[in-house]
C-alpha cells in the first residue's frame, strides 16, 4: 500500500512538473523574440536665451504670455469681443465635446480591467436525435424514479457570469494611462485654440481700425482734391487754366471716391468675420479709430525659452501625446506574452421553472485560462513595430513645434520692433509731405505752380498715409501674434473637467 500511494506522490509530482515547465516555456518564449525597437535622432539643442536682436531694449522681465487679455491689450470694447468670442464660438465648443469624448475613454479603459460580473436569465428547448449518443442515453435515464426525461427537453436557466482578465503586465491600465494622457492633450488643444481664437479676434479689430483710418485718409484726400478741382475749373473760366488739369483732378477724386466702395466692402467682411468669431450673426462692431496711430499695447518680453515650454499649449499637447505614444508601445509589447483570465458562472438550471428553486438546481463552474501566441505571431510583431514608428513620430513632430515656437517668437517679436522703428520714420515722411502739399497748393492757388506739382504732391501725402496705417496695422497685428506665439491669451487651461481618476503609478 505505502509503495503505491510513494508512486501515485512520484507520478503527481512529476506532471506537476511537466505542467510548470511548459508554462515557463509558454512565458518566456514569447519574450526571446521581441523585435528590435529602433531610437529617435536627437533633435536641435534649445538655445538658453532668445536672440538679442528679438528683444526690444528695456523690456521687462516677467513674460508676456502670463498677462491677461484685458492687461495685455488694456482695450474694454476688444477685451468684451474676445470674452464673447470665448463664450459662444461653435468650433471651441466642438472640440469642448472632444474633451468630453477623451473624458470617457479613460473610463471606458479603466472598465477594462476590472472584473466584470454579467447577470441573465435563459430558456431553450431541445430534442436530440435517438440513433446519436445523447439521444440514446436519455431514452435510457430517468430524471426521478419512474419518469423519463421529457422529450422534447426544456431548459430554463438564471444566474451570474463572472469574467477577469488580470492585468498581469499592465497592458490594461497602461491603455488607460494613455488615455489619461490623450485626455490632457485634448485640453491643451482647446488651450491652443482659444489663444488663437484671442488673437485673430484681436488682429481682426486693429485691421477694423486701420480701415476706417484710410477711410478717413480716403475722405480727406477727395476734399483736397475736390478743392483742387474747383480752382482748376474756376482758373479754365478765367481763362489762366486748361481742361487738362480740370480732367486729371476729376480723375483723381473718381479714384479714390471707388477706392472708398472696396475700403467699405472690406470693413463689412472684416465687421463680419469677427461677429462669426464670436458666433454671432452679422452686427456693428463698437470701436474707436481716433487713437489708432498712438495705440500702444503692453511691451513684449519673451522670458527665457524653457517659458515656451510651460507656456503654449500646442507644445504641451505634443508632450502629452508623446507619453501617450510610449504607453503604446507598451500596451502592444504586452501581447507577445500570455493572458491570464478568470470565468465563473453561478445559478439555477432545470427542465421545469418549478424545480428552478430548489437546491438540487444549483450549477456553477470556475475556470481559468493561461492563453499566450506561439507561432503566427505578424500582426502582434506588425503592431508593435507601428506603436514605435508613432513613438518616433511623436518625438519629432515634439522636436518640431519646439523649434517652430522659437522661430515664431523670434519672427514675431523682432517683427514688431522694426515695425515700430518704421513707423517713427514714417511719421518724419508723413510732417515732410503734409507741408509739401501745403505749399503746392498755395503756389498753384497763385499761378506759381502747376497743377501736375500739387497732383503729385497730394498723391504721394496719401500713398504715405496708407503705407503710414499699414505699418501701424501689421505692427499692432505682430505684437498680437507674438503675445500668442509666446502662449498668451490662454484663459480657460484651469477650467477643464477633472478626468475620473488619476494614472496608476508603477
Amino acid at each position: 500500500m505505502a509503495t503505491q500511494l510513494n508512486r501515485f506522490s512520484s507520478d503527481r509530482l512529476r506532471w506537476l512538473s511537466l505542467r510548470l515547465a511548459f508554462c515557463g516555456i509558454v512565458v518566456a518564449t514569447p519574450a526571446c523574440h521581441l523585435p528590435s525597437l529602433r531610437g529617435p535622432l536627437p533633435g536641435p539643442a534649445i538655445p538658453e536665451t532668445v536672440t538679442q536682436s528679438a528683444i526690444p531694449a528695456g523690456s521687462p522681465t516677467e513674460n508676456s504670455a502670463n498677462f491677461s487679455v484685458d492687461e495685455f491689450f488694456h482695450d474694454s470694447r476688444l477685451s468684451s469681443l474676445i470674452h464673447e468670442g470665448l463664450a459662444n464660438n461653435q468650433e471651441l465648443r466642438i472640440v469642448q465635446e472632444e474633451i468630453q469624448v477623451a473624458r470617457n475613454e479613460i473610463m471606458s479603459r479603466q472598465g477594462a480591467y476590472l472584473p466584470f460580473l454579467t447577470g441573465g436569465a435563459s430558456a431553450g428547448i431541445e430534442k436530440p436525435s435517438e440513433f446519436t449518443r445523447n439521444g440514446a442515453v436519455e431514452d435510457q435515464l430517468e430524471i426521478l424514479p419512474g419518469r423519463s426525461f421529457p422529450n422534447p427537453l426544456p431548459n430554463y436557466g438564471a444566474g451570474l457570469n463572472f469574467f477577469w482578465q488580470l492585468d498581469i503586465w499592465r497592458q490594461l491600465r497602461n491603455a488607460k494611462d494613455a488615455a489619461f494622457f490623450r485626455y490632457l492633450a485634448s485640453i491643451d488643444r482647446r488651450n491652443y485654440l482659444v489663444t488663437k481664437l484671442v488673437a485673430e479676434i484681436a488682429e481682426n479689430y486693429y485691421t477694423l481700425m486701420a480701415l476706417d483710418q484710410r477711410m478717413i485718409t480716403l475722405n480727406e484726400t477727395i476734399r483736397l482734391q475736390s478743392k483742387s478741382l474747383e480752382i482748376s475749373k474756376a482758373k479754365k473760366d478765367a481763362g489762366r487754366g486748361t481742361e487738362l488739369a480740370v480732367q486729371r483732378f476729376e480723375a483723381e477724386v473718381k479714384k479714390n471716391l471707388s477706392e472708398k466702395l472696396v475700403v467699405e466692402q472690406e470693413i463689412i467682411q472684416t465687421e463680419n468675420r469677427i461677429n462669426f468669431l464670436a458666433g454671432r450673426y452679422p452686427q456693428h462692431i463698437d470701436r474707436d479709430a481716433s487713437n489708432f496711430f498712438d495705440l500702444t499695447l503692453r511691451p513684449l518680453s519673451v522670458g527665457v525659452p524653457s517659458d515656451l515650454l510651460r507656456n503654449r499649449p500646442d507644445i504641451r499637447q505634443a508632450e502629452r501625446e508623446l507619453y501617450a505614444a510610449g504607453l503604446d508601445v507598451k500596451v502592444a509589447r504586452a501581447r507577445f506574452f500570455p493572458t491570464l483570465a478568470i470565468t465563473a458562472g453561478v445559478g439555477y438550471e432545470a427542465f421545469n421553472p418549478r424545480y428552478i428553486v430548489r437546491p438540487e438546481a444549483i450549477a456553477f463552474n470556475v475556470a481559468g485560462g493561461l492563453i499566450a501566441p506561439i507561432l503566427n505571431k505578424k500582426e502582434i510583431r506588425a503592431d508593435y513595430l507601428s506603436a514605435n514608428a508613432k513613438q518616433l513620430q511623436a518625438i519629432y513632430h515634439y522636436q518640431q513645434l519646439v523649434l517652430n515656437a522659437y522661430v515664431e517668437v523670434v519672427n514675431r517679436v523682432s517683427k514688431a520692433e522694426n515695425y515700430r522703428k518704421s513707423l517713427d520714420n514714417k511719421k518724419l515722411q508723413l510732417s515732410a509731405l503734409t507741408t509739401s502739399v501745403d505749399v503746392a497748393s498755395k503756389l498753384f492757388d497763385n499761378a506759381r505752380a502747376e497743377y501736375v506739382e500739387v497732383l503729385l504732391a497730394q498723391r504721394d501725402l496719401m500713398d504715405a498715409r496708407m503705407e503710414f496705417i499699414e505699418l501701424k496695422r501689421e505692427q499692432l497685428a505682430a505684437m498680437t501674434n507674438a503675445y500668442q506665439a509666446l502662449g498668451g491669451g490662454n484663459m480657460f487651461q484651469n477650467m477643464a473637467p477633472a478626468p475620473p481618476r488619476i494614472m496608476d503609478k508603477e
